[in-house]
């Protein structure tokens, strides 16, 4: 309980800090969104851009479940989404992906894991930020995956040129040494808005 926490003081704290840049601009707004890949079909994930255009959320839908088990088709452990989000940026401000925090709910058998990993990048540039964290059985509850982009890492979208933030997600999950008997999940479902990811931005006046 303590460990949860200080995690938690933890993720608020770089939260707030990321966040402490310039002012977000007036009426920013999603221009569009495009989802891809077997962990959100059509009509399966909702985007969420915060007032004050600070931040966006992801709710995604049953079907972003990694599982094995007995029966269960080898396919069905790994799952992904592809997420193009293009903004409507005022005129003379920039934008860069500051921090996230991915969370979902786990069933590991003991010897199994779960992986967790995720790529963010701007259309047209090479430079990425990387998301990734594996979870050992046995565990059954909730998942977090927090990171707080360093100040000199922040990837910034160009200034004048409309570019999509590609943010490319995953989950998987491996038998290990498990028996072959066992069986494990591992899912980005957000409960009915009880589990969601959250991207954090920083602003910035472009020169």
């Amino acid at each position: 309980m303590k460990n949860k926490l200080v995690l938690s003081l933890v993720c608020m704290l770089s939260l707030a800090f990321v966040s402490s840049g310039s002012a977000a601009p007036n009426n920013v707004t999603i221009k569009k969104i495009v989802f891809n890949g077997s962990g959100c079909p059509p009509g399966s994930t909702q985007a969420r851009l915060a007032r004050d255009g600070t931040s966006f959320r992801l709710l995604f839908g049953p079907q972003f479940e990694a599982e094995i088990g007995p029966g269960v088709p080898l396919i069905e452990s790994r799952k992904n989404c592809q997420v193009l989000l293009t903004l409507n940026v005022p005129q003379g401000f920039t934008f860069a992906l500051a921090a996230v925090d991915y969370r979902g709910s786990a069933d590991i058998a003991s010897g199994s894991q779960g992986v967790f990993r995720a790529t963010h990048f701007f259309q047209g540039q090479s430079r990425q930020s990387t998301t990734m964290k594996t979870f050992n059985g046995p565990l059954r509850g909730d998942w977090r995956a927090f990171q707080a982009i360093p100040i000199t890492e922040l990837v910034w979208a160009p200034c004048g040129v409309e570019r999509a933030l590609n943010i490319n997600a995953s989950i998987r999950v491996a038998r290990g040494s498990a028996g072959p008997r066992s069986d494990s999940q591992m899912t980005m479902d957000s409960e009915r808005g009880r589990l969601f990811t959250l991207f954090q931005f920083r602003w910035k006046t472009c020169p």
